[in-house]
């Protein structure tokens, strides 16, 4: 037996429902961040290669897919990869975020656009993951960001947003989990790690749900073993809190799980947030601080965001403010925020609802009805307003009517030779 033909590996293809599910995702999504204010944009798939390798794009640069230049021979590719010389070999590359090309965007169009500027993409992205459960090599994000607006109306924006997004695609229980990349570094600064170790010491902390607090101490040690401890006390406090109901965020509960002094602008920051937000999320959406939240780019320079859902066991969104992107292509500081929606992960979440507006109608004919009356019924049903497909009459009906039902008709109508116009047809309800 032939071997099945199947996509390259971490790609995938989409039957129809799927499809059908992907779409009623990404037009309440876009319909929500429209209806803020946002604006959508397009970026091209390909970006130079020194942009997307610049340091902009954190970890994520190691799994970009880069293009060969062109009349690259074999011996060349050959002896390139041997010196490990990418950059003889490769100009351009696939996106391997929506952030990176949107900055470039930013520089290039700033004359065009408003001094605020609100920005949806949403597109496929690629990277060189190792393909498993709920990670691909081709996916699609769907990001808002807000550069230009240095204040806290920003973050506002983006979580009020965001969380309507949620709400309105179903996902009930969604908490957002909000942290500053300041009280992050307080923190370390607090415990004792010199400041040339913090890098190396988040990426440690962000191991926390999958090492617990004394793998994450026993790493530490490797870095500053007195601080590591200190530390250690730090996440075993607030560990009972962010087990249970999580820490709200207001100023009390903030300062209550931090040691005293550590990283004041930081608590300021997000008990504002909080009060701004409050009674402002749909239901379903809450809102929680946790001091231990990273979120993986070395970008971020002060509010951050991750959402938790009950259905996944990873985050199925996430973001924050990153100041310092933009100025490095104009060559001066322009603040910027992004929310970005991990859509592969919520559309697996949603359900869809039941179908509403044009009627979907499934025309089964004879063999013998000549093309010409069925294009005309066909014709005339569409201008109506209706979705219509043709199919032939087959033997076995009832796997023919459970098959159109399925793809979400919901009536049907017997076509035989000789009838004159739609009002003639009689029309039956498809069990769904």
């Amino acid at each position: 037996m032939a071997n099945p033909v199947n996509p390259p590996r971490g790609m995938r293809d989409f039957l129809p429902a799927d499809k059908s599910r992907r779409e009623h995702a990404l037009s309440v999504i876009r319909g929500v961040y429209r209806s803020h204010g946002f604006d959508e944009i397009e970026t091209p798939v390909v970006e130079d290669y020194a942009r997307l390798h610049a340091g902009l794009g954190g970890d994520n640069e190691k799994l970009s897919f880069s293009i060969l230049k062109r009349g690259i021979t074999p011996e060349a590719l050959a002896a390139a990869a041997e010196q490990g010389d990418v950059e003889t070999l490769a100009d351009l590359g696939l996106r391997f975020d929506l952030t990176v090309p949107l900055t470039r965007y930013y520089a290039t169009h700033r004359a065009e656009l408003p001094p605020v500027f609100r920005a949806i993409q949403i597109a496929p992205v690629w990277r060189a993951e190792r393909p498993q459960k709920g990670r691909y090599r081709q996916f699609v994000q769907a990001d808002i960001d807000i550069i230009g607006e240095p204040g806290l109306l920003a973050e506002v924006e983006l979580v009020t947003a965001t969380s309507q997004a949620l709400a309105e695609l179903g996902l009930a229980g969604c908490v957002i989990r909000v942290n500053d990349r300041r009280i992050l570094f307080g923190l370390l600064a607090h415990c004792g790690f010199a400041p040339e170790t913090h890098d190396r010491a988040l990426i440690t902390v962000d191991k926390l749900d999958k090492i617990g607090v004394s793998g994450v101490v026993e790493e530490l040690r490797g870095i500053d073993a007195d601080a590591a401890e200190r530390m250690g006390e730090v996440l075993q406090g607030v560990e009972p809190a962010l087990a249970g109901e999580g820490i709200p965020l207001t100023r009390d509960a903030i300062a209550a799980a931090l040691p005293a002094g550590a990283a004041e602008d930081g608590v300021a920051n997000l008990a504002a947030l909080g009060e701004a937000l409050a009674g402002a999320l749909p239901a379903g959406v809450e809102l929680r601080f946790d001091p231990t939240l990273v979120r993986g780019m070395g970008y971020y320079t002060g509010t951050i965001f991750e959402v938790a859902h009950p259905g996944s066991g990873s985050s199925v969104g996430g973001g924050g403010r990153y100041d310092g992107m933009v100025g490095r292509f104009l060559g001066q500081d322009v603040p910027a925020v992004g929310f970005s929606i991990g859509f592969e992960r919520v559309v697996d979440l949603i359900t869809l609802p039941e179908q509403e507006g044009p009627e979907a109608i499934a025309l089964v004919h004879d063999a013998e009805v000549p093309f010409a009356e069925l294009v005309a019924l066909k014709r005339e049903l569409v201008g109506r307003g209706h979705r219509v497909r043709l199919e032939k009459r087959q033997k076995n009906m009832k796997t023919l009517l459970a098959r159109v039902a399925a793809e979400g008709f919901t009536r049907f109508a017997n076509v035989r030779p000789g009838i004159a116009g739609a009002d003639e047809l009689e029309l039956r309800e498809l069990a769904g």
